[in-house]
């Protein structure tokens, strides 16, 4: 086989095996969001044929109606982007700060920072949720009563219980360091020589040159933050500030549609999908950039 054919194969049979892996994992969405506009009697009867992953021609909306009836759905929705967006924003800024100073600053301790760093990649949160939430339920916070600022102790039932333990990543520290060591540091040095300081660097040199690596940690973060389960169901007892994955556990005992069901989990999927889409091709570009620079 010459050159030519060996090279069509290759391409062939990674386009037919992407393919397949696409399909395997599209198809459970497809059965999620099929199912969400039709009956129980019509899920079940499909099951055993294609029909199950498309809409059947009696297809509706109630799903979606009972959805927002029977839970504070659109209140979840506003909790959850306001915390996956606080995340996202001051989780960017504080992980590149640390990582800009392992990658690209010399003091002593760098090396034992980012060692600790790497090996916090592979602590589970279960590890650290007790102490964390012996943690927060000690800490002050200011409120406004009556014109006055009060100290309150505890976080619990808030916003920024769920926001601030979750600004600092170990994995998009690491992300942001491999990335900040691969740019060439000529370009910190031209901008030294100009008369700039390393909080100028790192705003006007680093960061502008790091959009992939920002798009990655933007979707690693938004993802992180939008699954958010555990720490939820510990720190919040009410509907006020409860996102939305909790609140799928609360509607999944005010009903037993699993049309009803499957609709809430379309609707809580859609802006991950989003955010993937909006980021994706920054996101291959990083990937593929790690992989090349090794």
């Amino acid at each position: 086989m010459n050159r030519p054919l060996r090279k069509a194969f290759g391409a062939t049979t990674l386009f037919v095996c992407m393919s397949v892996i696409g399909i395997i994992f599209a198809t459970p969405l497809l059965f999620m969001f099929a199912s969400s506009f039709k009956s129980d009697a019509a899920i079940f009867s499909n099951l055993s044929s294609w029909k199950a992953y498309v809409p059947t021609a009696d297809w509706s909306m109630q799903n979606y109606q009972a959805v927002f009836e029977k839970s504070d759905l659109p209140g979840f929705l506003l909790n959850s982007t306001l915390i996956a967006a606080l995340i996202v924003v001051g989780g960017i800024l504080v992980n590149s700060m640390l990582a800009y100073a392992i990658a690209r600053m010399r003091w002593r301790g760098r090396k034992v920072v980012l060692a600790l760093v790497v090996a916090m990649v592979v602590v589970p949160f279960e590890v650290i949720a007790i102490p964390l939430l012996s943690l927060v339920a000690r800490l002050p916070w200011p409120a406004f009563e009556h014109g006055q600022v009060v100290l309150h102790t505890g976080w619990f039932n808030s916003l920024h219980v769920q926001v601030i333990p979750f600004l600092a990543n170990a994995f998009c520290v690491f992300l942001f360091y491999q990335f900040f060591r691969d740019i060439p540091p000529e370009l910190d040095e031209a901008a030294k020589m100009d008369g700039a300081g390393p909080w100028t660097v790192y705003a006007r040199i680093i960061m502008p040159n790091s959009g992939p690596v920002i798009a990655t940690a933007a979707i690693v973060l938004f993802i992180s933050a939008w699954n958010q389960y555990l720490w939820p169901i510990m720190v919040v007892q009410g509907e006020a500030f409860r996102p939305v994955q909790p609140g799928i556990q609360q509607f999944f005992g005010r009903t037993n549609s699993w049309g009803q069901i499957m609709a809430y989990a379309s609707v809580i999927t859609l802006p991950v999908l989003a955010v993937f889409l909006a980021f994706q091709r920054q996101f291959v570009a990083s990937v593929a950039g790690t992989g090349i620079k090794g």
